[in-house]
């Protein structure tokens, strides 16, 4: 792992895009500083043009901000990384002695909140007038991830949102929603940021929106990691320091915020739940590498004003929580990769606890049923006159429904080397075989699966999967590919090579060669071995009559009992519904 890194610092040395030879005749009046956001009073974002120039010129002109480029994306340009640090930390070496926060914006540009938010308090930052100064903390900023979403600007597509005048758009240049990109990793861009992540390793991560599933007072809501999905001494911290600390400190300046509203087709006034983030999210992602995540949701009822200057306040507040706390979240992170080496056992499916809740003082708006002017039917309306403030039930307990044991390694053969290359892209530390060798391994094989029946950014969906597991002796050949469960990446091997995990790379359609046969019989040419076969082996004679008995169709489709006797006949081929990710287990 830490060759992996070494190389990806190297290349990372070699992308930087800014000069630092700075002269006081550079420095800028205040009012080349101001941004298309305060020139407009809150109307305009900046277009990624603006926004690229206004990060580099940043870059070009304070010491302790730098700016990156790195990979590529589907519209074909790089994205831009800035990095501030005020001790001059700017290579990955330097990341032990300093918290590192990572800001994505702009995954969705039509909601760009983020984008204006992070410029500005960066520029306050740099220009010391900011109320934080970060203490041992490096900034990094994304100012764009989605930028073909962000070229494609309209002012229409935001049909309930307040602002601005004009915006990107959700999709990015493969149309893909990014923000469900984080596993499969269909995207450039996903890739890209893969990369990112892995080189700065970061101790937060937070992702900006804007959403709306209802109507209600606050400007801003949060989505943080589900502390019992982190699991451990992380998941902890986050619930009972992290979080209310940021609530605190928002609260403090006037601007409650509460946990990310979940209601569809309700009112949140009867208690809701907390949304379920599973790997296809950032948030679920980032928590497989036991880095916490706020994903930002201001509410798009708000003026853009108000949202961007709420996002600024809780990164502003983020920032202050870091320089007070960052060194005791990276140990307890720390300590939380060693207890996962020592697991025997990880959680990979979860479901609501409604048995357990807490109780949270939400600020919301009576809802009601009014008479629509458009159908004449009922519709539901928030009485903005009718603001209150009560106690509602907050579900967000999981409980565990299956647990998958930990193996000492896994082995997949070299021609799924397109999963290989996205285990890569995760950093996880791959082996090949060097000789062709027969092992006794762990066998699942699909015995069950459910599959949705519309597309879902770009793939068919698998859910409801069930397997059987079998003790095998199978050949494996030169060049296999060996991967050691003794690795930090462990949490993110069991969710993703773990069939029945929801974003499962077999859930993400990844394997679906295996769910084809690919070879069969002609019946009129399979009924003199079927013939023979029930004549030398009476048991199958007996299985077959069984069979037509529990299922009395059988016994005028002659077709079907063929099927029923090669299904049980060494002319079935091996690999069919076999998954092939084999498990060496312990002893």
């Amino acid at each position: 792992m830490k060759e992996y890194f070494f190389i990806i610092g190297a290349v990372l040395l070699l992308n930087i895009s800014c000069t630092k030879s700075k002269t006081p005749q550079q420095k800028e009046k205040q009012e080349d500083w101001v941004t298309p956001f305060e020139k407009s009073n809150g109307l305009e974002t900046f277009t990624y043009e603006e926004g690229i120039a206004y990060f580099k010129k940043l870059g070009s002109v304070y010491d302790e901000f730098r700016v990156f480029t790195y990979g590529d994306t589907d519209a074909g340009k790089p994205i831009h990384l800035g990095i501030y640090s005020s001790q001059g930390a700017f290579v990955p070496s330097d990341l032990k002695k300093s918290n590192v926060l990572l800001i994505n914006n702009a995954i969705h540009p039509g909601e760009p909140d983020g984008v204006d938010a992070s410029m500005m308090l960066l520029r306050d930052i740099l220009q010391k007038k900011s109320k934080v100064i970060p203490k041992n903390t490096i900034i990094a900023v994304i100012p764009f991830y989605n930028i073909g979403g962000a070229l494609n600007r309209n002012s229409g597509t935001r049909a309930n949102q307040e602002g601005p005048t004009s915006y990107g758009f959700r999709g990015n240049a493969q149309n893909l929603d990014l923000n469900r990109d984080f596993i499969k990793m269909d995207s450039k861009n996903m890739k890209t940021l893969a990369e990112i992540i892995h080189v700065w390793q970061p101790d937060l991560f937070i992702d900006t929106h804007v959403s709306n599933g209802a109507d209600y007072q606050y400007t801003l809501t949060y989505l943080a990691s589900h502390e019992e999905k982190l699991g451990g001494v992380v998941g902890e911290f986050v619930k009972r320091k992290m979080n209310p600390y940021l609530e605190e400190k928002m609260l403090e300046n006037n601007l409650p915020i509460a946990p990310y509203v979940n209601v569809w087709g309700t009112t949140p006034d009867k208690g809701y739940i907390q949304f379920f983030d599973s790997p296809r999210y950032s948030s679920g992602y980032t928590a497989l590498f036991n880095t916490p995540s706020y994903v930002i949701e201001t509410h798009m009822l708000k003026p853009f004003k108000q949202r961007t200057e709420a996002t600024y306040l809780f990164l502003e507040n983020v920032i202050g929580f870091l320089g007070e706390y960052g060194a005791e979240l990276k140990e307890n992170r720390k300590a939380q990769f060693k207890d996962d080496l020592h697991k025997d056992e990880f959680p990979i499916a979860w479901e609501v606890d409604k048995s357990k809740s807490d109780t949270i003082f939400f600020k919301g708006y009576e809802g009601k049923m009014i008479k629509s002017e458009v159908s004449g039917l009922p519709r539901l309306f928030y009485d903005r006159t009718a603001p209150y403030e009560k106690a509602i039930p907050f579900y967000s307990s999981l409980k565990v429904t299956k647990y998958e044991p930990k193996p000492l390694s896994f082995i997949i053969p070299r021609g799924w080397k397109a999963i290989i290359d996205l285990l890569k892209l995760n950093g996880v530390k791959v082996t090949q075989l060097k000789a062709d060798e027969k092992f006794a391994v762990d066998v699942k094989y699909i015995e069950s699966y459910k599959t949705v029946k519309s597309p879902y950014e770009g793939h068919y969906l698998h859910h409801s999967v069930k397997t059987i597991t079998k003790k095998e002796e199978l050949q494996f050949f030169e060049g296999d590919y060996l991967i050691s469960a003794d690795q930090k990446r462990i949490r993110f091997l069991m969710e993703v090579l773990t069939p029945e995990a929801m974003d499962s790379y077999f859930a993400w359609n990844f394997f679906d060669p295996i769910l084809q046969q690919k070879e069969h019989f002609s019946a009129y040419v399979f009924e003199d071995k079927a013939a023979e076969m029930i004549k030398a082996d009476e048991s199958l004679r007996i299985a077959l009559d069984k069979e037509i008995k529990k299922n009395p169709s059988l016994k005028n489709d002659a077709y079907a009992q063929l099927n029923f006797i090669y299904e049980r006949s060494d002319n079935k081929e091996k690999s069919y519904l076999r998954y092939p990710v084999f498990k060496f287990m312990p002893n």
